[in-house]
């Protein structure tokens, strides 16, 4: 299996590291490349791919923050888990690096969000607060994807911050948050009712720490919140 390189942008490297991150990953969930078993050596993967060794080391090093492959000194990288293949057929086809990436600044981003509710929340934030967690219980019982709902709630505490520049960036980057929310709540569907619960308590952490005005608690539950939804991208099947 070769890839064609004559295409590289200005990303270069770092462009060509994600589509051989994404192909990875889609070999893992495969089975392919099997559970605990050890992948090919770095020039094995260079030779196949077309690319260069910084490049196929680079989109190792994704893999391994993203839980799904562990190095072992002396011995390489050997696959720790398996994702659900239909999580690739969610998201756009070359984009599965950027996905995670915006994952990263969300973290950031609503972490700070949440504190700052904490900080300024008004009794129509609270309303509007209250309503979402709500509806997303609802959808919960109805067996519902609920992800809209489910992003109505992140914009309604971007909304209690007070700050006219959290609300704006949710919407330059709504299709971005639209995927991430879809993704996360497909693939919560297809979990134990217990892991199903585990992302409404979640939520339920968060907007208890907004409401008591415990600023600290509510931005260290959101980043929490933001990476284990990026983490269960990855949950094996």
């Amino acid at each position: 299996m070769t890839l064609a390189v004559d295409a590289v942008s200005n990303r270069g490297a770092t462009r060509f590291s994600d589509i051989i991150y994404e192909k990875i990953v889609g070999m893992i969930a495969d089975g392919n490349f099997p559970v605990n078993e050890r992948l090919p050596p770095e020039t094995k993967l260079a030779a196949d791919f077309g690319a260069s060794r910084p490049v196929v080391r680079e989109a190792l090093e994704r893999l391994r923050a993203d839980g799904l492959v562990v190095s072992r000194k002396g011995s390489g990288s050997y696959v720790r888990q398996r994702p659900d293949s239909s999580m690739l057929k969610m998201v756009p086809v070359g984009s599965l690096a950027d996905v995670q990436r915006f994952f990263e600044f969300r973290a950031g981003l609503e972490a700070e969000a949440a504190e700052l509710a904490a900080r300024n929340w008004q009794p129509v934030d609270r309303e509007r607060i209250t309503a979402a967690l709500l509806s997303i219980e609802q959808c919960l019982r109805n067996g519902e994807l609920g992800a809209e709902e489910d992003q109505a709630l992140h914009d309604a505490i971007a909304m209690a911050t007070g700050n006219q520049f959290h609300i704006t960036l949710r919407e330059w980057f709504k299709p971005h948050f639209a995927i991430g929310h879809s993704v996360t709540r497909s693939l919560s569907l297809k979990r134990t009712p217990e892991q199903i619960r585990s992302v409404q308590d979640e939520h339920a952490v968060i907007v208890e720490a907004i409401f008591a005005h415990r600023e600290t608690e509510a931005h260290d539950a959101m980043k929490k919140h933001i990476l284990n939804a990026r983490a269960r991208m990855f949950q094996g099947v």
